[in-house]
């Protein structure tokens, strides 16, 4: 095997975990998946992680910080808090493929049993959540929106969005993909007191009539 600095393995072991899991999922992924992956011994993997449950956190928070991160970016192109939220929407991942979401749901179901993804995957969720809230006080600041609760409203929209989703990714054909974000966003809209359809919908997509 290529020797590589203890930061390009850990990276190497994140990406073959990542693989493993997206075909396995996270709970029947176990260290020998990972090793085979890699083409080597259960040993490498311990050397760098403690634990299985350390391998999957670290994983977990490869994958979906990157689609935070790249939310976040999305979001501070526009310059204004009504633009910030209708990029939120357009860049939401977690509708926008099934395989990021069921990631989000491997790593629900098991945070209760594994310590650590538990506690990276309450973190990257309350982080979401904190996108949309801030972003609904910088509305409220420029007297744009008006809302008596940015973090109860958030979590509400959040939570929408992800049981949608659930439904997209468990129930394929039950509701239509392109009526998920539409709906949380026509919510939010209502939340905040602008009228339906003020958010710009993501491209290729309208808002859906009552």
């Amino acid at each position: 095997m290529t020797r590589l600095s203890p930061t390009a393995r850990r990276e190497e072991i994140i990406a073959a975990t990542l693989r493993v899991a997206s075909t396995k999922g996270m709970a029947n992924t176990t260290v020998r998946d990972v090793a085979a992956e890699m083409g080597t011994s259960s040993g490498l993997i311990h050397h760098y992680f403690s634990s299985m449950d350390e391998v999957l956190a670290a994983a977990f928070e490869e994958a979906a910080g990157t689609d935070l991160a790249n939310t976040e970016a999305a979001m501070r192109s526009s310059s204004d808090a009504i633009g910030r939220l209708a990029a939120f929407f357009a860049a939401y991942t977690r509708s926008d493929e099934d395989s990021a979401f069921q990631l989000w749901l491997d790593a629900w179901a098991e945070a209760s049993r594994r310590p650590a993804l538990g506690a990276t995957s309450q973190r990257l969720n309350v982080a979401w959540q904190r996108l949309i809230a801030s972003t609904i006080a910088e509305g409220i600041d420029d007297g744009v929106m008006v809302c008596d609760a940015p973090d109860a409203t958030a979590w509400r929209v959040l939570s929408l969005l992800d049981g949608l989703s659930l439904q997209l990714a468990a129930h394929p054909g039950v509701i239509e993909r392109g009526d998920v974000v539409d709906w949380a966003m026509t919510a939010l809209e209502a939340e905040v007191g602008l009228p339906a359809g003020t958010l710009a919908r993501p491209a290729g997509q309208r808002a859906v009539a009552d």
